[in-house]
């Protein structure tokens, strides 16, 4: 299903524990760490997509997260061509996305990376709201830098400072919207802090799946997720 300008309809999920820390799966069988993600069904809005997506690809049920905000308007990536069939090119061109901010309000045993039978990931881990984003397909970081910007001033408690904007400049503040409908995205790039790193969460529950040691490179092959579906040439 693509809208007029090529780009498929899509939720992206940004998932917070009580630390503030965000979720990162790695993509099965890859060395591209990503947030979960996943496209509209016909029929579905985005929340009902985005409650899909999360357990189909995390293992959690809409009573382990609370909705914490969204973005205001869509946010797209292209997708190059070397990555799309050659039978959708010229008519596919990539994601359109809306960002959800999730709290999680279970634990991290009710994580499950095996919730169906085709998993998306097969490590996770938690890491701080502000990492660098090499570690992201490149098409697709400044659709993150935009949706974690956007939506770092809805974060619980005194965590929506961006310390890493570049040349000290803030989120860009705008009148207080109702965050579940969504809030107008201050357009600053990030400039990550050196030595920033992918630290494990010490307290991370030994009940948990276990995590990578260390985000590896960047993965040279994008998500099947960002490959037009067979159907998609016929919408």
């Amino acid at each position: 299903m693509l809208d007029r300008d090529g780009f498929r309809p899509n939720v992206g999920i940004i998932l917070l524990n009580q630390k503030n820390q965000v979720f990162w799966g790695k993509r099965i069988r890859t060395h591209s760490w990503q947030f979960p993600q996943g496209g509209i069904d016909r029929g579905e809005n985005p929340e009902q997509a985005m409650f899909r997506e999360l357990h189909e690809e995390v293992g959690l049920a809409p009573e382990h997260v609370r909705i914490v905000a969204r973005t205001r308007d869509w946010l797209r990536y292209e997708v190059p061509d070397r990555y799309i069939r050659r039978d959708a090119r010229g008519h596919y061109k990539g994601q359109k996305q809306i960002w959800f901010l999730l709290q999680l309000l279970g634990h991290d045993w009710d994580l499950n990376l095996r919730a169906t039978n085709h998993p998306e990931f097969d490590a996770w881990r938690w890491n701080d709201y502000w990492v660098p984003l090499g570690v992201v397909v490149e098409f697709k970081r400044g659709v993150y830098e935009m949706a974690l910007t956007e939506l770092a001033r809805f974060l619980p408690r005194h965590e929506q400072r961006n310390r890493y904007l570049r040349g000290g400049m803030r989120a860009r503040e705008h009148d207080r919207l109702d965050p579940l409908t969504g809030a107008g995205h201050a357009g600053v790039g990030l400039e990550l802090p050196p030595g920033a790193t992918f630290d494990p969460d010490p307290s991370h529950s030994a009940a948990a799946q276990p995590a990578a040691a260390a985000p590896p490179p960047i993965s040279s092959t994008p998500s099947q997720k960002d490959r037009p579906r067979h159907d998609a040439a016929r919408s």
